[in-house]
């Protein structure tokens, strides 16, 4: 189980659409979106990629950052570097894309780290490079947007105060997705818990890292993760491929 406060750097043997790497560090200051995909993933090409795509036209580059993570759990044969190269100019990808490592093993490096159960999922980080939010599947636009707004008007250097307060002013203002019937679009897993109990006070609100989530639903490369976590874990659906942690 990993620090949410102090997450681990991304580990890229490849980047794409970006003059240099940009590792997690250096990206402090500002909020950071990172969508992790497959290029054959159908909730990854239908939701997470262009949704992706719609933050880094909505928000500065000044102000938030978003980064695209290749995860190839499934077929990496079909997701090489030049492929990669290929799939982004097609889809007309405009943020910086990074190419997970190969570890050796079924699951990429940074994907292990983050215990990232299939794709799409989403990592938003804080100014200070904490992570506030680890959603898998389809997320409402309306609550990130809202929730990468409310990270933007934290100070940089925000006390612990600060960042509860948002958290529970977020609480208060968005409806919770519990409250919603899913649509489906997830292939592979069984149910999951949208909310993990977690103890760290920073995110008192809810929402930090975590979670051993399975994807639900067609569309969705989701998995069998099976990693008991104690955080709460907000869990979106439709359209993942999942993992083989």
């Amino acid at each position: 189980m990993f620090d949410p406060q102090n997450p681990p750097e991304l580990a890229a043997s490849t980047w794409l659409n970006a003059p240099e790497p940009r590792p997690l560090k250096s990206l402090k200051g500002k909020v950071v979106v990172l969508t992790a995909f497959q290029t054959h993933c159908p909730g990854s090409l239908k939701h997470g990629l262009p949704q992706a795509e719609r933050v880094a036209q909505g928000f500065t580059d000044d102000e938030v950052a978003v980064i695209g993570l290749n995860v190839a759990f499934e077929e990496p044969e079909a997701q090489t570097a030049d492929m990669l190269e290929a799939f982004c100019a097609v889809q007309g990808l405009s943020f910086a894309v990074a190419k997970d490592t190969i570890n050796g093993g079924d699951i990429p490096k940074t994907m292990a780290a983050y215990e990232i159960q299939g794709t799409p999922t989403t990592l938003i980080f804080d100014r200070q490079g904490r992570l506030r939010r680890h959603y898998l599947g389809r997320i409402d636009d309306i609550r990130l947007a809202a929730e990468i707004m409310a990270f933007c008007m934290e100070a940089p250097n925000a006390p612990v105060e600060q960042s509860m307060a948002v958290e529970r002013r977020l609480a208060a203002a968005l409806v919770d997705p519990d409250a919603h019937a899913h649509e489906g679009g997830c292939c592979g897993g069984g149910g999951h818990d949208h909310h993990h109990d977690h103890d760290h006070a920073h995110a008192e609100g809810g929402g930090c890292c975590g979670g051993a989530a399975k994807g639900q639903g067609e569309g969705c490369c989701g998995g069998s993760g099976k990693q008991a976590q104690a955080h709460d874990h907000d869990h979106a659906e439709a359209g993942c491929c999942g993992g083989k942690h």
